[in-house]
């Protein structure tokens, strides 16, 4: 697995970016933060595009920066490749001829990736002979995506790829990001303030607020982590847990999922059995119950947990962290806590009242 270090400072007149990282690069990190956290700042420094006084930056063991030493590696001298909020094609150019463009760009030795395989993940072979005006706005993004990696990157920086289309849009083109980096095995930083993507897509989060790194880690203990849920906003989320497909029952509309061990139940899906699913859970679909769970109920998705930390979220509503095999959040009302009489260490059952998939793309 690869590694990313870097260090920057970059000072604005309203804005400090200060940032270190120490990082593993597998899959898809996520850089997440509100408007004006410096998601975008930090993207331009890992590429070289911002100067920063003390930048440093290293992966695995290639050192692209040291500022202190003289060294900062420019873009084009960088193995990065790089898709910004807009396609930002060359207009005059075939779909094939802005690809070429990319591929051309490095010498032979160094390709890795065909033009063939681009094309068939993106899913653009199509589009091969038109113009890029006159292709939709998903169409474009996919066209810049094969450009990028079309130089044969190490990494692939990816700035709010999805910004600017509309939801239908969106929902295109997820499937594509899915696919480019689990058939690629290129390690991917999207930057993001879209909690709907990041439940769909990262499989590590780097949390920036007002320009520091608030948390970072795999996605799931970022999310449920008490300590790190304020920044996500009113967005309450439970959990996001990795799971297969056990079984189908046509009959009832369902679709059942193996989650370590335990079943869950999900709306029919036609997916070959042993496929992944990824699923999202709010917190506020989360109960908890103690004792026997003999007794008949409608709900269907019960999981046996131990409670790890409770913290107050108001007056009236605390979140209990709990270990189901991977963290689940369930927030409930005090007054619950103190009927159940409820602490860390004690065993319980979580129902879940509802399980959303990650095809599902929420604003």
């Amino acid at each position: 697995m690869s590694r990313l270090l870097a260090r920057f400072s970059v000072r604005y007149p309203t804005f400090h970016l200060n940032v270190a990282l120490d990082v593993p690069m597998a899959g898809i990190t996520a850089i997440f933060g509100p408007s004006g956290s410096g998601k975008t700042t930090l993207l331009r420094c890992l590429a070289g595009l911002e100067q920063t006084p003390d930048g440093f930056m290293q992966f695995d063991e290639d050192l692209w920066q040291d500022t202190a030493k003289g060294l900062c590696r420019p873009l084009h001298k960088r193995p990065i490749g790089y898709v910004f909020q807009e396609p930002r094609l060359f207009p005059h150019y075939s779909v094939r001829s802005n690809l070429l463009y990319g591929y051309n760009r490095i010498s032979p030795e160094e390709r890795r990736i065909s033009i063939e395989r681009v094309i068939d993940i993106l899913g653009i072979g199509h589009l091969l002979d038109r113009r890029t005006h006159n292709l939709s706005g998903g169409e474009q993004q996919r066209v810049a995506i094969g450009r990028a990696l079309l130089t044969s990157p190490k990494l692939l920086l990816m700035d709010e790829p999805l910004a600017s289309l509309d939801m239908q849009r969106k929902q295109e083109l997820l499937p594509f990001i899915r696919r480019l980096h689990e058939e690629l095995h290129i390690p991917v930083m999207y930057v993001s303030h879209a909690i709907a993507e990041i439940l769909q897509l990262a499989d590590r989060i780097i949390l920036l607020k007002e320009g520091h790194v608030a948390g970072t880690g795999p996605l799931n203990e970022v999310l449920t982590s008490l300590e790190f849920r304020g920044n996500f906003g009113s967005h309450r989320v439970g959990g996001v847990l990795d799971a297969h497909v056990a079984n189908h029952e046509p009959q009832y509309g369902l679709t059942q999922l193996d989650f370590k061990g335990q079943a869950l139940f999900v709306p029919f899906q036609p997916v070959a059995v042993g496929q992944p699913m990824r699923i999202h859970i709010l917190s506020s679909d989360v109960s908890l119950v103690i004792g026997r769970t003999d007794s008949p109920t409608s709900v269907l998705n019960i999981l046996d947990a131990m409670i790890v930390e409770i913290r107050e979220i108001n007056h009236a509503s605390v979140d209990v962290l709990l270990d189901i095999g991977a963290p689940l959040v369930a927030s409930i009302t005090r007054k619950s806590l103190m009927n159940l009489g409820l602490k860390p260490g004690n065993r319980v059952f979580a129902y879940i009242k509802a399980v959303a998939l990650n095809e599902e793309l929420v604003e």
